[in-house]
């Protein structure tokens, strides 16, 4: 007598249901391309270093969180896309994502230290800044509230059909919470043009991401919804570049959002006011000396044959262009006490 096959299981083969992305390939830049990164990572270092100095003196108050060590990250993904049709939005650690889609530092700056100058007058701050003339949708002190409007920005690019691709960038805190799996669902059930940029420090706030996620593999974050995620040394700005590549060519080609996992770490503390105790000098030294972003393309440039007296003028230019931005900002005036109603509503009533 036959058996019966068990209860829910067939005899015909699996049929497997998710495509997914190739392996994303290390970029070849040309020397231009190279040198080109090179100046705007320094000029995120030397920029962020010169806010850190500004917030000692008194002259940025509230939160300020630096991006130093991550710079190869913003630098690498937003070289492939393109500005004015392409949206980014971030969190409150923004700084280095505006320059690199190259917005004046002298306004960032002014930002910082609250003046009418600044990119927002002045009424953002360090954490919410925005250019909607750059598709530059801010700097958000609510942890994970951006990626739900990345969606919203990706909905958009899609009802307008503008071609645009919106990158939503948060960090291994955020993607453990719950509007981050909301938003990844929505976004694959529309097949929203999105890259989540999951840019991943080590550490969140204070706390180690082993310790903190049950899954610390934070590219398979979207296997339930079926986004394809991808890891990426985020230390490296030419593999940055390359994993950029990939996911544009992805969700360019309407089969919906994709996540990036980059492997990066923050030299500062979580803000200014963060001491960091919750690592050694000696971690983060060994991370400096063996993964410098900055350094390693250096030693790209050099091998293309970039000499050392090249490279020290490139110093020289991005600390005159930080030094005016400080400047700048030092001297522009404060807003008028009357902007405090501005901008409140988008009409006026």
């Amino acid at each position: 007598m036959a058996k019966a096959p068990a209860q829910g299981r067939t005899s015909e083969p699996v049929i497997p249901n998710r495509e997914r992305p190739g392996e994303p390939k290390r970029y070849e830049a040309s020397k231009e391309e190279l040198l080109s990164f090179y100046k705007e990572m320094l000029l995120i270092r030397r920029f962020e270093e010169k806010a850190g100095q500004l917030y000692g003196l008194g002259l940025i108050g509230g939160f300020c969180h630096l991006y130093i060590g991550q710079e190869a990250v913003a630098v690498g993904l937003q070289s492939a896309l393109e500005s004015g049709k392409d949206s980014v939005i971030t969190g409150y650690r923004d700084h280095g994502h505006m320059l690199a889609y190259g917005i004046d530092p002298k306004v960032i700056m002014a930002e910082l230290t609250g003046r009418e100058a600044g990119i927002s007058r002045g009424k953002g701050g360090s954490m919410h800044m925005f250019s909607t003339e750059h598709k530059f949708y801010g700097g958000h002190g609510i942890v994970g509230a951006q990626v739900s409007l990345g969606a919203g920005l990706a909905f958009g690019h899609k009802y307008s059909n503008d071609g645009g691709v919106c990158m939503a960038y948060f960090g291994d805190g955020a993607a453990n919470q719950g509007q981050v799996y909301e938003s990844f669902n929505m976004a694959e059930l529309w097949k929203l043009p999105i890259i989540f940029v999951i840019e991943n420090n080590q550490y969140a706030m204070g706390t180690s991401v082993n310790r903190a996620s049950s899954e610390d593999q934070l590219y398979k974050r979207g296997e339930s919804f079926r986004i394809p995620g991808i890891q990426v040394d985020g230390m490296d700005v030419l593999a940055c570049r390359g994993a950029a590549e990939t996911a544009l060519e992805w969700v360019r080609a309407g089969k919906g959002p994709i996540i990036l996992e980059m492997k990066t770490y923050r030299y500062r503390g979580h803000s200014m006011s963060d001491p960091a105790k919750y690592r050694s000098r000696d971690e983060v030294q060994a991370v400096r000396d063996k993964s410098d972003p900055i350094e390693g393309l250096k030693r790209e440039l050099e091998a293309a044959g970039v000499t050392e007296a090249d490279l020290k003028t490139i110093e020289q230019d991005i600390r005159k262009v930080v030094n005016e931005a400080a400047d700048f900002a030092e001297s522009a005036p404060e807003p008028n006490p009357e902007e405090l109603y501005t901008d409140v509503l988008v009409e006026t009533y």
